[in-house]
């Protein structure tokens, strides 16, 4: 970060004393909580790791010196759940992150879906020999849980993921909320919650992870696409 970027010592100090500031009102708060999901608790807590993350960024910008606090995850800091004690309708919410390692690999899979579709004619469509196209194509072709376990196959890495549970009263007309599919998710209406993260793995020595099996796959192992799935 160039000197002209950095924050200055006064900002620091201010994000420190609304460290302290946010410490007190939680403190305050769990000494009045009246159960285990008082919202009050939750509030403060969610500020807290608020106000400890903005002293932390700052910290490392002016002084490159971190804190010894880690926020927890997401997922053991969701609100209270204030859904339907009985839903009758539930919505899957999934998320998976990808990079794309192996861009030839990618491509050549894509192309080979591409030819099986047109019997192996050829055709001017381009689609399959750019990185977008070739996701369209793959990712049109096969289920989004076949593309997580073969992931490598199509020249992938796995991200982070995260898969939400969350309720509803009722189920949502036909095509009701296609123009905006995540725009109303509620953490509030979520039932459960499972998180994958590389950064719950790194204190592990343990190696049975998923995913283990084929990382230590070498390349030329790697199984061709079915096409008679």
């Amino acid at each position: 970060m160039s000197d002209a970027a950095q924050p200055t010592a006064a900002e620091v100090r201010a994000a420190a004393e609304a460290v302290k500031t946010a410490l007190d009102r939680h403190l305050a708060a769990v000494e009045r909580r009246t159960g285990d999901d008082d919202p009050a608790v939750h509030e403060a807590f969610n500020q807290l790791a608020a106000a400890g993350e903005v002293y932390d960024e700052l910290l490392y910008d002016r002084y490159d010196e971190v804190t010894p606090f880690e926020i927890p995850g997401a997922d053991d800091s969701l609100p209270p759940y204030t859904g339907p004690e009985e839903p009758h309708a539930v919505s899957v919410l999934i998320r998976r992150d990808y990079t794309v390692a192996e861009p030839q690999r990618l491509l050549a899979q894509a192309q080979r879906v591409e030819a099986a579709e047109f019997e192996d004619a050829l055709t001017e469509d381009d689609t399959a020999n750019t990185v977008p196209g070739a996701l369209g194509i793959l990712f049109g072709e096969f289920e989004p849980d076949e593309i997580a376990s073969r992931h490598r196959e199509f020249g992938l890495a796995e991200g982070d993921s995260t898969l939400w549970v969350s309720a509803a009263e009722e189920a949502a007309e036909p095509g009701e909320w296609l123009e905006a599919p995540f725009e109303e998710a509620d953490p509030q209406q979520v039932i459960c919650r499972f998180d994958v993260s590389a950064v719950f793995d790194r204190d592990d020595s343990d190696d049975d992870t998923p995913g283990t099996v084929l990382d230590e796959l070498a390349e030329d192992d790697l199984e061709p696409l079915d096409r008679d799935r």
